[in-house]
Protein backbone atom coordinates (compact mmCIF):
# COMPACT_ATOMS: atom_id res chain seq x y z
CA UNK A 1 0.00 0.00 0.00
CA UNK A 2 2.95 2.44 0.36
CA UNK A 3 3.03 2.70 -3.63
CA UNK A 4 -0.90 4.23 -2.92
CA UNK A 5 0.80 7.61 -0.68
CA UNK A 6 1.65 10.17 -2.89
CA UNK A 7 2.96 12.53 0.13
CA UNK A 8 2.62 15.53 0.08
CA UNK A 9 2.03 18.03 -3.30
CA UNK A 10 1.78 21.53 -3.04
CA UNK A 11 2.21 23.09 0.43
CA UNK A 12 1.23 26.86 0.97
CA UNK A 13 2.63 28.31 4.23
CA UNK A 14 1.39 31.98 5.27
CA UNK A 15 1.72 34.29 8.00
CA UNK A 16 -0.04 37.02 9.10
CA UNK A 17 0.64 40.12 11.49
CA UNK A 18 -1.10 43.66 12.60
CA UNK A 19 0.78 46.44 11.34
CA UNK A 20 2.92 48.37 14.29
CA UNK A 21 1.79 50.91 16.79
CA UNK A 22 1.45 53.92 15.60
CA UNK A 23 4.57 56.09 16.37
CA UNK A 24 6.64 52.76 16.10
CA UNK A 25 8.76 51.53 13.50
CA UNK A 26 6.85 49.25 10.62
CA UNK A 27 7.38 45.38 11.32
CA UNK A 28 8.59 43.35 8.55
CA UNK A 29 8.56 39.54 8.65
CA UNK A 30 10.01 36.86 6.02
CA UNK A 31 9.17 33.21 4.70
CA UNK A 32 12.68 31.28 4.08
CA UNK A 33 13.11 28.23 2.48
CA UNK A 34 16.18 26.43 2.49
CA UNK A 35 16.89 23.38 0.21
CA UNK A 36 19.38 20.79 1.10
CA UNK A 37 20.58 17.73 -1.38
CA UNK A 38 19.73 14.16 -0.58
CA UNK A 39 23.90 13.22 -0.05
CA UNK A 40 24.44 16.08 2.71
CA UNK A 41 20.49 16.39 3.81
CA UNK A 42 21.61 18.27 7.26
CA UNK A 43 24.66 20.52 5.83
CA UNK A 44 24.80 23.95 3.37
CA UNK A 45 21.64 24.53 1.95
CA UNK A 46 21.77 23.89 -1.99
CA UNK A 47 19.83 26.88 -2.32
CA UNK A 48 17.65 29.47 -0.11
CA UNK A 49 14.45 31.07 -1.65
CA UNK A 50 13.31 34.67 0.13
CA UNK A 51 11.58 37.66 -1.16
CA UNK A 52 12.94 38.60 -4.39
CA UNK A 53 13.78 35.36 -5.01
CA UNK A 54 12.79 31.92 -6.04
CA UNK A 55 14.30 28.88 -6.38
CA UNK A 56 15.61 27.97 -9.81
CA UNK A 57 13.15 25.08 -11.16
CA UNK A 58 10.09 27.93 -9.87
CA UNK A 59 9.24 25.20 -7.52
CA UNK A 60 9.79 27.45 -4.33
CA UNK A 61 8.15 30.48 -4.68
CA UNK A 62 6.36 33.60 -2.74
CA UNK A 63 3.23 34.64 -3.60
CA UNK A 64 2.73 37.83 -1.25
CA UNK A 65 5.16 39.71 0.42
CA UNK A 66 4.56 42.60 2.78
CA UNK A 67 7.24 44.85 4.43
CA UNK A 68 4.18 45.79 7.32
CA UNK A 69 1.71 43.70 7.93
CA UNK A 70 -0.74 45.95 6.73
CA UNK A 71 -3.64 43.46 4.48
CA UNK A 72 -6.15 41.40 5.01
CA UNK A 73 -5.42 37.68 6.03
CA UNK A 74 -2.53 36.49 5.69
CA UNK A 75 0.60 39.18 4.70
CA UNK A 76 3.20 36.65 3.19
CA UNK A 77 2.41 33.45 1.39
CA UNK A 78 4.99 31.13 0.43
CA UNK A 79 4.12 27.99 -1.89
CA UNK A 80 6.11 24.64 -2.48
CA UNK A 81 5.41 22.12 -5.32
CA UNK A 82 6.86 19.66 -3.25
CA UNK A 83 5.62 17.25 -5.94
CA UNK A 84 8.04 18.95 -8.99
CA UNK A 85 11.28 19.03 -6.38
CA UNK A 86 14.15 17.37 -8.01
CA UNK A 87 14.66 13.81 -6.62
CA UNK A 88 18.21 15.31 -5.89
CA UNK A 89 16.78 17.33 -2.86
CA UNK A 90 16.00 15.09 -0.14
CA UNK A 91 14.66 18.48 2.74
CA UNK A 92 13.06 21.69 3.00
CA UNK A 93 13.22 23.63 5.75
CA UNK A 94 10.54 26.87 6.01
CA UNK A 95 11.34 29.65 8.37
CA UNK A 96 10.70 33.11 9.32
CA UNK A 97 12.53 36.22 10.17
CA UNK A 98 12.08 39.23 11.65
CA UNK A 99 13.67 42.07 9.69
CA UNK A 100 15.62 43.98 12.17
CA UNK A 101 15.85 47.47 10.28
CA UNK A 102 15.32 50.01 11.57
CA UNK A 103 14.82 48.34 14.87
CA UNK A 104 15.93 45.07 16.56
CA UNK A 105 12.81 42.80 16.87
CA UNK A 106 11.69 39.66 18.63
CA UNK A 107 8.40 37.81 18.66
CA UNK A 108 7.39 39.31 21.82
CA UNK A 109 6.97 42.84 19.66
CA UNK A 110 4.89 41.52 16.51
CA UNK A 111 1.33 42.44 17.37
CA UNK A 112 -0.41 39.26 16.58
CA UNK A 113 1.39 37.06 14.65
CA UNK A 114 -0.02 33.73 13.21
CA UNK A 115 1.18 30.89 11.19
CA UNK A 116 -0.36 28.26 9.08
CA UNK A 117 0.31 25.37 6.69
CA UNK A 118 -1.64 23.44 4.85
CA UNK A 119 -2.36 21.75 1.68
CA UNK A 120 -5.03 22.35 -0.45
CA UNK A 121 -7.91 22.97 2.56
CA UNK A 122 -6.23 21.02 4.75
CA UNK A 123 -4.60 22.66 7.90
CA UNK A 124 -1.44 20.74 8.79
CA UNK A 125 -0.19 23.35 11.08
CA UNK A 126 -1.27 26.42 12.96
CA UNK A 127 0.97 28.75 15.60
CA UNK A 128 0.77 31.60 16.84
CA UNK A 129 4.78 32.31 17.73
CA UNK A 130 4.24 31.87 21.48
CA UNK A 131 6.62 29.43 22.33
CA UNK A 132 9.39 31.23 20.94
CA UNK A 133 9.32 34.75 21.89
CA UNK A 134 12.22 36.22 22.56
CA UNK A 135 13.60 34.83 19.24
CA UNK A 136 14.74 37.05 16.33
CA UNK A 137 13.49 34.45 13.42
CA UNK A 138 12.29 30.64 13.81
CA UNK A 139 12.00 27.32 11.76
CA UNK A 140 8.60 26.33 11.43
CA UNK A 141 8.69 23.30 9.02
CA UNK A 142 10.57 20.54 7.89
CA UNK A 143 9.74 18.56 4.89
CA UNK A 144 11.88 15.68 4.10
CA UNK A 145 11.86 12.37 2.11
CA UNK A 146 14.01 9.14 1.25
CA UNK A 147 15.18 8.73 -2.51
CA UNK A 148 12.14 9.46 -4.26
CA UNK A 149 9.56 8.60 -2.08
CA UNK A 150 6.38 10.88 -0.82
CA UNK A 151 7.31 14.10 1.12
CA UNK A 152 6.52 13.73 4.71
CA UNK A 153 5.65 16.89 7.05
CA UNK A 154 7.44 17.87 10.44
CA UNK A 155 5.96 20.43 12.46
CA UNK A 156 7.84 22.47 14.76
CA UNK A 157 8.59 25.86 15.99
CA UNK A 158 12.40 26.50 16.75
CA UNK A 159 13.59 30.05 17.84
CA UNK A 160 16.49 31.30 17.05
CA UNK A 161 18.87 34.56 18.28
CA UNK A 162 20.54 36.18 15.79
CA UNK A 163 20.66 38.15 12.54
CA UNK A 164 18.86 36.68 9.51
CA UNK A 165 22.16 36.12 7.64
CA UNK A 166 23.13 33.31 9.87
CA UNK A 167 19.79 32.19 10.05
CA UNK A 168 19.16 30.99 6.70
CA UNK A 169 22.70 29.91 7.08
CA UNK A 170 22.28 27.85 9.75
CA UNK A 171 18.33 26.97 10.01
CA UNK A 172 18.85 23.45 8.58
CA UNK A 173 21.82 22.57 11.13
CA UNK A 174 19.88 23.90 14.24
CA UNK A 175 17.94 20.67 14.91
CA UNK A 176 20.00 17.67 13.74
CA UNK A 177 17.97 14.06 14.25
Amino acid sequence: MDRLNKGLRKVEIAVRWDPSPAGQPSTDLDLVAATYPADDPHGDPAYVVHFDSRSPDGTIYLNRDSKDGQGFGYDEVMTLELDRLDVRYARVVVGVVIQQRPAERTFVSVVNPGLRIREGYDVLAEDDFGGVLGATAATVAEFTRDGSGPWTFQPGLRGFEGDPVSFTRTMGAAHRP
